[in-house]
């Protein structure tokens, strides 16, 4: 799987059937580019926010067979407006993941987990939804088991990158679970690492895991080889959470991340994905939430 700049989804990378790829990197292009205009460069806040609206107003005009500014036309818009109506891809669903990167230039913290799951659910839900279109699946179970996954996937990536949103002032981790540790968001957003951390972060981790192992079983309702990927991005994921374990609990100090040598348990975790086993792993971490809520 490709997870070069959009972390954690997958690309049109090899194992994806041919005649998707378009579709799929029309899509990837479309999303790196708002997040590019969030985060990338040193522009001011505002001329961020303005360069969004834009963004948004040429989605607009693509949608509505319009001209837009043609800032993004040949990088972003001419291989999306190829690719919507062939899938018949949902407009919200492209809306709601410019309406988070939006909230990142404005919101830094989050009250509680329903409050940052809501912004999962705009951040990176779409991105399967999107996925899942290309293959005409939309039954409510496989879209429920997808956003288990993009949510998991980007809690993660928060969980991954404290050394690199600490610096922004952006802080994931929800004051309630902070003030349940006798921690403050400056404790996290300067990295300070103490054994109430490192239980804190443990905790955010089984939250990130069962999440995942509820949406696993979608990897046996996609077809061909792209359930092979979407094993590969699952077990990609349960891999990282299982580098910050290894380091105790101690990401606020090290960036945990996947590399070369990883491939072989990850593909020999792949190949142990039998429907059986994950439905099971699926069943017993919504047991273990339910008793948790």
């Amino acid at each position: 799987m490709s997870i070069e700049h959009y972390e954690n989804f997958p690309v049109a990378s090899w194992l994806c059937p041919p005649h998707l790829r378009p579709a799929i990197a029309a899509i990837y292009h479309f999303a790196r580019s708002a997040d590019d205009l969030a985060d990338e460069g040193d522009a001011s806040t505002a001329q961020r926010q303005q360069d969004l609206q834009d963004y948004r107003a040429d989605l607009a005009a693509m949608l509505d067979g319009r001209a837009g500014s043609g800032r993004w036309e040949r990088t972003v818009f001419a291989g999306l407006a190829r690719v919507m109506p062939q899938y018949r891809l949902p407009a919200p669903l492209l809306n709601d993941l410019i309406s988070a990167f939006e909230q990142d230039l404005v919101k830094t913290s989050y009250a509680d987990r329903p409050e940052l799951m809501d912004y999962c659910s705009r951040s990176a839900n779409p991105i399967g939804r999107l996925l899942l279109h290309l293959y005409g699946i939309a039954d409510p179970l496989a879209l429920q088991r997808s956003d288990a996954i993009c949510s998991s996937l980007q809690l993660i990536n928060f969980w991954q990158d404290f050394s690199r949103d600490g610096p922004r002032g952006r802080l994931y981790v929800p004051a309630s679970d902070l003030r349940r540790h006798g921690l403050s968001g400056a404790d996290i957003l300067a990295c300070h690492d103490s054994s109430a951390a490192r239980q804190l972060i443990a905790e955010l981790c089984d939250w990130a895991e069962a999440l995942m192992l509820q949406g696993a079983p979608l990897v046996h309702q996609i077809p061909g080889r792209a359930g092979w990927e979407l094993r590969a991005v699952v077990q990609g994921g349960l891999r990282i959470l299982a580098k910050i374990r290894a380091m105790h609990h101690a990401s606020l100090l090290q960036r945990p991340a996947l590399g070369p040598l990883d491939a072989p348990a990850l593909l020999w975790a792949c190949l142990r994905m039998g429907r059986s086993r994950t439905l099971n792993l699926a069943a017993t971490a919504q047991t273990e939430r339910e008793v948790r809520l």
